[in-house]
């Protein structure tokens, strides 16, 4: 669901007896004490009681009290990159003089002490650090900047423990500094600094020197200068095109938001992959560096790329100039690791393998379709759902259920009314047996019940408190936020206790609901109020969120895709009369705007010596939503060990998959979990996937879908998806009917909206039927290939979905590509993004310099011109794909499940190069086990009119080879063998036009299983 501040409400009059509390429950019927903070705004109690009649039965309640919105507002404030009166540290600080050198048999260590008086600008400047730079391994270089001391005047200082996020470490010692390809340099010319070379080609990569270091307890600053132009990927999230532009700031500070464009959403990835690309001369092999878009299609260049990650938990920004970068930070150290390359593939895998760690592999039924929304409102809603899929005949894996199926909003305990237990298992033992899956959410904040009211009993949280789960203010106190069910607690991931009783519940939960997987929402944590808000007002739970939610009044969803004014004048011109009634009518209630000309007064912290303000720091990143409070839990909510949140914000949502990951494992011992998770972190790809969070129904977001999803591949999160047809607002039918297309590519697929907005079901229209079947079929036809692509990334480190240009790396025009997108080596998908187009623009590339391209419809080879453009037709319900010439795909059968369709007969589509060769691969297990007791692995090779396939591994497959279809065969066909036995003619057709060889009907030949052993087949 991923709910915003700006749809951040869930409906709480059910039923008046569902939420009311009986006047006759009584107060002090429970042992719970809450104690902390008195200054509190809000009454204690709500006066005044109403009736309502259920069942001839007149019952007393009480209002639900509704929380006030300026619950949620912060203190004013003007980001540091805003504001006029903001000193450039640049300008003041004194920086370091490095001393006391210490070779090490890695590399070296420094002592690094203030250059001149202290600043003090945002924060205390600290004295003396230490500096470490360490040659890891032979593509990676290890630079960290660490106070010296830390004793009781800078304790607060906080660095980053490795049980918390991993530590690279030196692989080995000996020759490893001969061995890289980076050197690292350092001077004291002026002040401290140090540059990072790359030896192959004298590039300078990152160079500090001439610019000042700053290290303070609430501040961190350091800088590089870039070339011009540059081309940097990553540093999530956030939603902008794949390179990132050269006049932006990239804020990393985890946060609930719906998508805005430009600014910090839910996930923290401190890393980003700098190519440069060089012309080489012809004659004499020089190299220039391309500093301009402009190049030549004919041109000969080269790229070489490397990584930068800093392991930092605070908030942070990326200050991304024409020439230069800065990297500023709220605390921490300087923890950096530099990946030479010299490939993107080079980059990623050595960041997985020494880092964050491998992604990991999912259940085979995971690629399936997913489907959601928020507002299906019982199990009979959802059977309706997946029978309405079996009608229209389109592939339904997965149905999942948002915050609608719970008991008042409260995590692991279902409504009885709607999702009573019985009648959710009867479904659900259904569901399995026809191969579905079923995946609820878990929200990340835990009711705490009414200590007045014995009837709010919920023993969930009384488990958590009773062994410390849950996070506490600075006074020892419970930290009492509020999210959907009310004032409610955070885990504490850090606590000995918060682990083993996440892990206790939900396997408790599953003995109630079966379900076979876990999506994991809110966790950036969000929270609705500043603070602990709910300390003293717990006897007033359960009380509603300060503002609407979609489709009540005031709330009403009247908004649609683009231009849809020009497709539906009628329905548009609608929706826009009602919605400038209810903006007018929303105006009139809120009163006078304030004056425009009034100066906001803004909150500008100064900094105390030796002391922090973490809930208002000195220096102010552009977070999202102003003060870091502002809809999450702030920044001085403490952890068991003293830690507060502040240091440690971006961790929350990593740790709550891992905790989910734990639980799974507990629940299901021998399979692979699967999780989708909100908030992520570096390494997060180990335990989950991710979906892009509360996009819109517009073609904007869907074209905005593909660099995300690019990002994410860098980021080690390959199972990565969004809401297919947008989350917030109404879709219409052109826009679904294009989306389902697109996302029928995507790893994580699936369709899922905001309630009380449209419904957008694939079957919901006609054309989107055919569209979604059409691009289904090509998906499940795949899924053996996708499969492969995860083996592949699970054991090396390599992408699913890929840039241009990454694939094509020696190709500068493809630097800002991210209207395509690669499927792996072999697959070209050409999206339409715009409104009312019937035709899309798309390269091809590497035609220059040999490439052949396949139309995955025609089979025929694409017929492209090197550095331009080509138009291609797609017409409503038509997505272009196009099948690289010298790979093999395996290929299987679809089916409405995955279950069926892995029993179904196996095909190969071998797409022939200019040359005539092709070669991939197959991997195979049973779909689902954490260490499969069998595998197998399957090479395909194409040469000289043969197709050769070898076969390793114990895994037994018994589905027989239906057919072969070979692209690019350049001349007629009489005489096909399989292991010299010839194929009947009637099996063999060949296509003069498309140059198509299509081989059928293998069946018979293959009946032990297409991968029994190994086989050669020859034609001529």
């Amino acid at each position: 669901m991923g709910r915003s501040r700006y749809f951040a409400v869930q409906f709480f009059a059910l039923a008046a007896s569902s939420l009311a509390y009986a006047q006759s429950s009584g107060a002090g019927t429970t042992s719970l004490s809450v104690i902390g903070d008195t200054s509190s705004d809000y009454p204690s109690t709500t006066q005044g009681a109403a009736t309502v009649t259920v069942s001839g039965t007149v019952t007393s309640f009480r209002p639900i009290f509704t929380v006030p919105a300026a619950a949620d507002v912060g203190a004013v404030l003007l980001p540091n990159i805003q504001d006029p009166q903001a000193v450039d540290p640049q300008s003041i600080c004194p920086g370091y003089t490095a001393s006391d050198i210490v070779t090490t048999p890695s590399g070296f260590n420094a002592t690094l002490t203030l250059a001149g008086a202290a600043c003090n600008l945002y924060g205390t400047d600290i004295d003396t650090l230490t500096l470490s730079v360490e040659y890891q391994s032979s593509n990676r270089l290890h630079v960290e900047i660490v106070p010296t001391y830390i004793d009781a005047s800078n304790t607060s200082q906080y660095i980053l423990p490795n049980h918390l996020v991993y530590k690279p470490t030196v692989d080995t010692n000996g020759s490893l500094i001969l061995m890289s390809d980076l050197t690292l340099t350092w001077s004291n010319n002026h002040t401290f600094g140090f540059t990072i070379t790359r030896n192959s080609t004298g590039d300078v990569l990152f160079d500090t020197q001439g610019t000042k270091l700053v290290f303070e307890n609430q501040f961190i600053e350091f800088g590089s200068p870039l070339p011009k132009n540059y081309n940097l990927y990553g540093l999530g999230e956030t939603i902008h095109g794949l390179r990132l532009g050269n006049n932006f700031t990239k804020t990393i500070y985890a946060a609930d938001s719906a998508d805005p464009i430009d600014f910090n959403i839910y996930g923290s990835h401190p890393f980003y992959l700098d190519t440069r690309y060089y012309e080489i001369d012809s004659t004499s092999g020089n190299l220039t560096l391309v500093t301009n878009d402009q190049t030549n299609a004919t041109g000969d260049y080269i790229s070489y790329s490397h990584g930068v990650y800093l392991r930092n938990s605070h908030g942070q920004e990326i200050l991304l100039r024409p020439q230069n970068i800065t990297w500023r930070t709220l605390g921490g150290s300087i923890d950096l690791y530099f990946y030479a390359g010299p490939t993107q593939p080079d980059v990623t895998t050595a960041w997985e393998t020494s880092a964050i760690g491998l992604p990991a592999m999912q259940q085979y039924f995971t690629f399936g379709y997913h489907q959601c929304r928020w507002g299906y409102k019982n199990w009979t809603e959802l059977q309706e759902v997946v029978d309405n899929f079996e009608y229209f005949g389109i592939p339904l894996e997965n149905i999942w259920t948002d915050i609608d199926y719970m008991n008042q909003y409260r995590d692991f305990e279902n409504d009885q009314n709607t999702f009573p237990y019985p009648q959710g298992q009867q479904f659900l033992s259904q569901l399995h047996a026809g191969g579905r899956h079923y995946i609820p959410i878990v929200d990340s904040a835990i009711y705490i019940p009414n200590p007045m009211n014995a009837s709010d009993a919920y023993p969930i949280f009384d488990r958590g408190n009773t062994t410390g789960a849950f996070m506490n203010n600075p006074d020892g106190s419970l930290y009492i936020g509020e999210v959907w069910p009310g004032y409610t607690v955070f885990p504490d991931w850090i606590s000995g206790g918060a682990g083993q009783w996440w892990i206790n519940e939900l396997t408790t939960w599953h003995g109630d609901v079966p379900f076979d997987g876990i999506w994991i929402d809110m966790s950036e944590v969000s929270s609705f109020c500043i603070g602990s808000c709910g300390t003293d007002n717990v006897t007033m739970n359960p009380v509603h969120p300060g503002f609407s939610l979609p489709g009540e009044p005031g709330a009403v969803i009247y908004s649609y895709p683009e231009n849809f004014n020009v497709t539906n004048a009628t329905e548009a011109a609608s929706a826009s009369s009602a919605s400038s009634i209810q903006a007018a009518a929303a105006s009139s209630s809120a009163g006078p705007a304030p004056s425009s000309t009034t100066t906001p007064d803004y909150l500008r912290t100064i900094p105390t010596p030796g002391m922090r303000d973490v809930n208002h720091p000195p220096y102010v990143i552009n977070n999202v939503q102003g003060d870091l409070a502002v809809h999450a839990m702030s920044p001085n909510a403490t952890h068991a060990d003293g830690t507060q949140d502040y240091d440690v914000h971006n961790l929350f949502g990593h740790q709550i998959l891992n905790a989910t990951y734990n639980a799974l494992l507990n629940i299901f011992p021998s399979k692979r979990p699967f999780i989708i998770g909100r908030s992520t972190f570096s390494g997060s790809g180990i335990f989950a996937g991710h979906w892009g969070g509360d996009n819109f129904s517009q073609f904007l977001y869907m074209a905005f879908s593909i660099p995300q999803a690019l990002s994410f591949s860098l980021f080690g999160i390959p199972m990565f998806g969004v809401d297919t047809c947008g989350f917030n607002n109404n879709s219409d039918e052109e826009l679904c009917n294009r989306w389902m297309q697109l996302s029928a590519f995507f790893p994580f697929y699936r369709n899922h909206n905001v309630l009380s907005a449209n419904s957008q079901e694939p079957y919901v229209w006609a054309s989107v039927i055919d569209a979604t079947k059409t691009a289904m079929d090509i998906r499940y036809q795949l899924l053996p290939y996708i499969y492969t692509l995860f083996y592949n990334a699970h054991t090396t480190g390599s992408t699913v979905m890929r840039a241009l240009a990454w694939e094509f790396p020696n190709d500068p025009s493809l630097a800002a590509v991210d209207r395509q997108f690669m499927l792996g080596p072999s697959i070209l998908i050409t999206p339409v993004l715009t409104q009312g187009a019937v035709t899309v623009d798309g390269v091809f590339p590497g035609v220059g310099t040999g490439e052949v391209w396949y139309d995955w419809y025609t089979q025929a080879a694409v017929s492209a011109t090197a550095g331009v453009n080509t138009t291609i037709d797609a017409p409503l319900g038509h997505i272009p794909v196009f099948v690289r010439g010298g790979y093999v795909l395996p290929t299987q059968q679809p089916a409405l499940v995955t279950r069926d369709a892995r029993d179904n007969p196996w095909g190969l589509i071998a797409a022939l190069s200019a040359t005539g060769l092709a070669e991939g691969s197959l991997y195979v297990d049973d779909g689902e086990s954490l260490v499969p007791n069998a595998t197998l692995q399957v090479s395909f090779t194409a040469a000289s009119s043969t197709l050769q396939v070898s076969v390793q591994g114990s895994y037994k497959d018994t589905n027989a080879l239906a057919n072969v279809t070979l692209l690019g065969v350049a001349s007629p066909v009489s005489t096909v063998t399989l292991n010299g036995a010839n194929i009947p003619s009637s099996a063999i057709n060949y296509n003069t036009t498309s140059k198509c060889l299509a081989i059928t009907s293998l069946n018979n030949a293959t009946s032990a299983g297409a991968w029994s052993a190994n086989w050669t087949l020859a034609w001529s």
